[in-house]
C-alpha cells in the first residue's frame, strides 16, 4: 500500500510540472467529467487524500472550496501543506490497522462502518481514477499526458 501512495505522489508531482506549460485559462476551464477542470481536479485529489487520512485519525476535515486556490502555485502549496501529515500516517501503516473501523454517518442518520484498509485503498484508487481523466483532457489539448506506468519509477527495487 505504501508503494501505491508513493506512486500517486510521484505522478501528481509530474502533473504539476506538466501544468507549468499550460495557460491558466486552460487549467481552469470546466471540462466534461470529473469535478471541474484540470486544476480543480488536482485540488480535489489532494483534498480527498488529506480528508480521509484526517478522518482515520479522528481529526477535523478540510472545508475550504476551490475558489481560494485557483492557481497552480496555490494548489501546490496546499498539497505541500497536507503532504507531511499524510506521509507520516502512510509510513506508520501496519497490518494491525487494516481492519480498524471508521464509522460514517449517512444522510439518513444511520452509521456505516468501513475498514481502514478499505478507505486507504479507496484513496489510492480515487487518485488513479482522476489521473485518467487528466490524461484524457491533456490529449484534448494536444499535449502528451504524464505516464501512468508504475514500472520504471524505481519504487520497488529488485533483489540482485
Amino acid at each position: 500500500m505504501k508503494t501505491m501512495f508513493q506512486y500517486n505522489w510521484l505522478v501528481r508531482e509530474e502533473w504539476y510540472r506538466w501544468c507549468e506549460d499550460i495557460p491558466v485559462e486552460e487549467l481552469l476551464r470546466v471540462r466534461t467529467g470529473g469535478v471541474g477542470g484540470i486544476l480543480h481536479t488536482l485540488f480535489h485529489i489532494a483534498d480527498v487524500e488529506w480528508s480521509w487520512i484526517r478522518a482515520l485519525q479522528g481529526k477535523p476535515d478540510f472545508q475550504e472550496s476551490f475558489d481560494g486556490y485557483r492557481s497552480l502555485e496555490k494548489v501546490r502549496q496546499l498539497d505541500a501543506s497536507f503532504r507531511q501529515e499524510v506521509v507520516e500516517f502512510v509510513q506508520s501503516w501496519d497490518e494491525s490497522m487494516e481492519t480498524l473501523p471508521l464509522y460514517d454517518m449517512q444522510n439518513d442518520g444511520k452509521f456505516t462502518g468501513h475498514s481502514w484498509g478499505e478507505i486507504m485503498r479507496h484513496v489510492i484508487a480515487h487518485e488513479i481514477h482522476h489521473i485518467g481523466q487528466l490524461s484524457v483532457w491533456s490529449r484534448e489539448l494536444g499535449k502528451k499526458p504524464v505516464s501512468a506506468n508504475l514500472i520504471g519509477k524505481g519504487l520497488i527495487k529488485p533483489k540482485l
